[in-house]
């Protein structure tokens, strides 16, 4: 019996082992971008639209041909649809979280909200599995983190631009850039009498997590201000002004823009906020007039950028909102929140672009077949990065808890 014990827990201790040496040999990506179109996106006036329904699903935008043949997406994304073949479409893409915080904590995390644990952000993990350049944090959320660093503790927060890039402007962000009256040599004393302090009270908080997080951030926050190419990484007025042009001048053609410079000088995780999807009244105004026209603009700039510089290969692009919207039209020519089905869009890291997977039935009411689910968006995400999904963590409680509990890789995205 001892010996069969033995060797159960020398073969469980290979399989894991194995599994995560699998991971990381599948690794295809150093970095990922993840376009959070907070509010919920409507699926059927974007990326899966049904010409064929009445008149109330199917809405006012007509399909157009992509370069790839067979796909169609919306009239109002022409720069995406010339782009295609760069990216893969998930349709019916399905779970039942209606409520703007729930839904977003789901699609931000892999893992179905709980009350009695919050999940750490994909940055978050990521920043944990890859640790990148003490120069640069590993972890950057433009302009703003949606969701925290979980259980995981703060040290593996995103930084936070508070702001987002200006065209052909500086772009200082607070806490990296000296404002000017500061020297370097300031920094280093104001450091000195920091430390002091910090050991003052370190008896006192050798258990803390977050005593542990501002700590490391001290550290780090001093690496990256006294850093040349920290300054530069985040300064988008030093791109090439051609390669900068396709990006225009909106907030997330910027921001598309400082993730693409970003992920060049080694930053592991960019997140890229843009809001403004919760259409309940107009939505096709609001659409037409300028989510889509922004969107495709900048999206399609990433997308054809990062190609350009030779990353798309090694840089994962996630898109998503937190829901799809409601398939039949309101009152006031908008759509609802709506779970049951929704689109999202996974590109490089060895993602096979020029395809769809999955698909919505006639009316875009919910998936055709079996739906696809944030967890397996999420794996699949973690799979591109050599992560394995399924690898514990212990919380600061000693629980054990996957990085993702229920999902695995969608097989047909990798070629």
């Amino acid at each position: 019996r001892g010996g069969a014990r033995g060797g159960a827990a020398l073969t469980l201790a290979n399989y894991l082992g194995w599994a995560r040496a699998e991971a990381a040999a599948s690794a295809t990506a150093k970095a990922a971008i993840f376009i959070n179109l907070g509010g919920g996106p409507t699926h059927l006036d974007t990326f899966d639209l049904k010409p064929d329904a009445p008149a109330e699903f199917r809405g006012e935008f007509k399909p157009i041909a992509t370069n790839v043949p067979g796909i169609q997406i919306s009239e109002h994304l022409p720069k995406l649809a010339a782009c295609a073949d760069r990216y893969a479409i998930l349709r019916g893409v399905s779970h039942t979280l209606a409520a703007h915080e729930l839904g977003s904590s789901y699609v931000h995390t892999g893992n179905r909200p709980i009350a009695s644990l919050q999940f750490p952000a994909f940055g978050s993990v990521v920043a944990r599995e890859l640790p990148g350049q003490a120069e640069l944090p590993p972890y950057v959320s433009v302009p703003n983190r949606r969701h925290g660093a979980g259980y995981l503790g703060v040290r593996y927060a995103a930084f936070g631009t508070n702001a987002t890039p200006k065209a052909g402007q500086p772009f200082t962000v607070r806490g990296v850039a000296l404002d000017g009256t500061l020297t370097v040599a300031q920094v280093d004393r104001r450091h000195a009498l920091l430390r002091d302090l910090d050991s003052t009270f370190a008896e006192m908080a050798d258990d803390s997590q977050l005593v542990e997080g501002l700590d490391s951030f001290s550290q780090q926050a001093r690496t990256i201000i006294t850093s040349r190419k920290s300054r530069e990484a985040f300064d988008v007025s030093r791109e090439d002004p051609k390669f900068a042009a396709p990006f225009g001048i909106t907030e997330i053609g910027q921001s598309c823009l400082l993730a693409t410079r970003l992920v060049e000088s080694g930053v592991r995780f960019v997140t890229v906020q843009l809001g403004g999807w919760d259409t309940h009244a107009e939505n096709f105004t609001k659409l037409k007039e300028k989510l889509l026209p922004t969107l495709d603009e900048g999206l399609a700039a990433l997308l054809v950028g990062l190609g350009q510089k030779g990353l798309l290969d090694s840089t994962a692009v996630l898109v998503t909102g937190e829901f799809g919207r409601t398939p039949k039209i309101n009152v006031r020519g908008g759509r609802d929140h709506y779970p049951r089905a929704m689109f999202m869009l996974l590109a490089g890291g060895g993602i096979k672009g020029g395809q769809v997977v999955g698909a919505s039935d006639e009316k875009g009411a919910g998936p055709k077949a079996e739906g696809i689910k944030p967890d397996d968006v999420a794996a699949t995400l973690y799979r591109c990065l050599g992560i394995d999904h399924r690898k514990e963590y212990n919380t600061s409680t000693g629980r054990p808890v996957m990085i993702v509990r229920d999902g695995e890789p969608i097989p047909q995205l990798f070629g």
